[in-house]
């Protein structure tokens, strides 16, 4: 018979009281709180309220048939980001946005986004390039100097300070502990970044878009696919998974909900807890 993912989670727990003990614990302290049901199914229409500040979570304390999820979303602030944080407030969970520096600069809606992404609790902001390569990946990492440069602008226009990042159009690893870089050509930018203090931070899962820019497939398919991965130890740190999607996927009711439905699946299975990306094992020791 197939084993499913929480039966082999359970074979891999710690036994006795200890387990049931940290469990508690977790679901007490993590950023997925529960809220009051009724307010739950409430989306939110105008301010959001200030989140509370999120208590770190130590490996520690995360038992064994717990895995942890890091909910990432590109290209900030965009068509959708609204809506991304409505999402957010309403499951009461944590998420990183990496943001792209010519897009707080973009319109009056970009702007005013990029200030709600600053001021929300259960948000924190990394780097996603000034120019996103200007759309042309190729040409854009022929040029590693150009490459640091373009992060190091988006740094400080938007007063990024801790020098997590992730490339454009490339699925690419540079820390301590994890070198990955999807295309050959990207290896002596990438290297560069790393070189220029960046960690570098590329994704497990990536939910994608259809070509009219909605999010492909249903939130069944992507829990499969959470499932498969930690089942067969895919992930790149074991026990974590780095979550990805795009923040202008979230303008139709269809893609809200997808999403909405996803999130609250994962909470209701009690299998998970969520982290923001600062958190992600080794990220936040010294490159070598």
């Amino acid at each position: 018979m197939t084993k499913t993912f929480a039966e082999k989670s359970l074979n891999r727990a710690f036994l006795g009281m200890l387990a049931l003990v940290s469990a508690t614990s977790i679901l007490s302290n993590s950023c997925n709180q529960k809220k009051d049901k009724k307010e739950s199914e409430k989306m939110i229409h105008n301010d959001h309220p200030v989140a509370k500040i999120v208590p770190k979570i130590h490996d520690k304390h995360v038992p064994a048939d717990k895995r942890v999820i890091y909910l990432t979303f590109d290209d900030g602030p965009n068509r959708g980001t609204e809506n991304l944080l409505k999402i957010l407030h309403k499951r009461n969970v944590c998420a990183t946005a990496f943001l792209v520096g010519k897009h707080a600069y973009g319109s009056k809606k970009q702007q005013e986004d990029l200030q709600l992404l600053r001021k929300d609790r259960l948000i924190e902001l990394a780097n996603h390039s000034f120019t996103h390569a200007h759309n042309k990946y190729t040409d854009f990492y022929k040029n590693p100097i150009a490459v640091v440069h373009d992060f190091d602008t988006a740094k400080d226009s938007l007063k990024l300070y801790d020098k997590i990042a992730r490339t454009p159009g490339r699925n690419i690893w540079r820390l301590n502990n994890i070198t990955v870089t999807d295309l050959k050509s990207s290896t002596e930018a990438a290297n560069s970044l790393k070189k220029a203090g960046y960690k570098v931070i590329g994704w497990d899962l990536e939910w994608k878009p259809t070509n009219k820019m909605a999010l492909k497939g249903n939130h069944e398919a992507m829990l499969k696919r959470v499932d498969s991965i930690f089942f067969n130890d895919l992930e790149k740190t074991s026990r974590h998974l780095v979550f990805l999607t795009h923040d202008q996927y979230l303008t139709d009711a269809d893609s809200i909900n997808e999403l909405d439905l996803f999130i609250e699946k994962l909470q209701k299975s009690n299998r998970f807890v969520f982290r923001k990306i600062s958190e992600y094992p080794g990220i936040n020791e010294i490159l070598n």
